[in-house]
């Protein structure tokens, strides 16, 4: 019997590179998903197909970080997982497809990961809460891909909502849906795509998360999320760590403030709050790049109430709160801004939080 599971990618509204510090973060998942068609058979191992790259690709179901490299070693990954948590996977053929740039910052990985994910534990009849579901998707991202994220991505497709945001607390690992319907208020949300893509398992990623990692040691807590006054920093030797560590400190509070300013529908407001979030970004956690920085003060310039990278930088997307009413104006002052700075033509849709990942009728 064929299983099909999907999973969608995600925005992270405001939040960034909070996760690994046990702080906040506030995502929505989007309507684009990955889609995965499995056929279980008796085989011994799993033969993956996808529109993400060449294929067939052989994975043993005994396999180990190392074996499988590029796009398959996400799916390569998951089986790695389950088996180590004791679910034994069956062989069989899977196919992927997706609607999510690879690369473009909106986590085509981790929307990999939970549909493979998903579609395997369905094929065997095994219910895991989906907590222990993300754990398992970044146990196959950190340690057999080789790219040390944290848990904001698979939780939000797991969990994503239409017509919601979620909050998430990832010092104790709870998610509270948030509701963020902009177009209610007469505001859209555009994701402008810049067409820059990156790496994660590069060493930028790394870097950031090791330099946190340093500033807690400093301060002598466990992590950033046990610091509540940035004025503390001064304890920590390395002032770009400190640099880093400020950003992490300041954005928890974003993303509180931002929360209350959602329930009130105040996106004049929050749009303040996600051109903050950029400028901590850019001028503290360097993480922007010229590129998405001209996008993000473009849109504003145009009538944005406010922008932000999304993401884990160095590329991807940026986000806009925009009245309905300047969609356009804002749409074409980027495009002519970007062009007239020599960058590819970016690409603009206009957006909405969707659903989260689960069974689907076709794939």
């Amino acid at each position: 019997m064929t299983v099909r599971y999907s999973a969608p990618g995600r925005i992270n509204l405001i939040g960034e590179h909070t996760d690994y510090n046990a702080g906040f973060a506030l995502p929505i998942a989007l309507p684009q998903r990955t889609f995965v068609s499995f056929d279980p058979s008796p085989s011994g191992a799993l033969s993956v197909s996808s529109s993400l790259g060449d294929g067939p690709v052989e994975i043993g179901l005994d396999t180990v970080p190392g074996e499988v490299t590029g796009w398959a070693a996400y799916v390569a990954g998951v089986v790695w997982a389950l088996l180590n948590a004791g679910v034994a996977v069956p062989g069989g053929t899977m196919t992927i497809t997706s609607e999510i740039e690879i690369g473009s910052g909106l986590s085509s990985s981790a929307a990999l990961e939970c549909a493979v994910l998903g579609a395997l534990l369905t094929a065997l009849g095994v219910d895991l809460d989906r907590v222990e579901q993300a754990h398992l998707a970044q146990q196959a991202e950190n340690e057999y891909v080789g790219a040390p994220t944290g848990l904001l991505d698979q939780l939000a497709s797991l969990f994503g909502e239409p017509g919601q945001a979620m909050l998430i607390d990832f010092r104790d690992v709870t998610v509270q849906p948030v509701r963020f319907d902009p177009e209610a208020s007469g505001v859209a949300l555009l994701l402008i795509d810049s067409r820059a893509r990156h790496a994660h398992a590069g060493g930028e990623y790394a870097a950031r998360r090791a330099s946190c990692e340093r500033a807690a040691a400093d301060l002598g807590v466990a992590s950033l999320r046990e610091v509540s006054d940035a004025s503390a920093l001064g304890a920590v030797s390395d002032p770009v760590d400190a640099r880093r560590a400020r950003h992490v400190l300041t954005e928890n509070q974003r993303v509180l403030d931002c929360v209350a300013e959602m329930s009130s529908s105040d996106f004049a407001a929050v749009g303040e709050l996600w051109t903050a979030s950029h400028a901590s970004m850019r001028d503290d956690f360097e993480i922007t790049t010229p590129h998405l920085d001209l996008i993000a003060a473009t849109a504003v310039r145009a009538g944005a109430l406010g922008a932000r990278m999304t993401g884990g930088g160095f590329g991807g997307c940026v986000i806009a709160l925009v009245p309905r009413e300047r969609v356009d104006a804002v749409s074409e002052a980027v495009s002519r801004a970007t062009s007239d700075a020599g960058y590819p033509d970016p690409v603009i849709t206009r957006t909405h939080a969707g659903g989260g990942a689960g069974q689907a009728t076709s794939a």
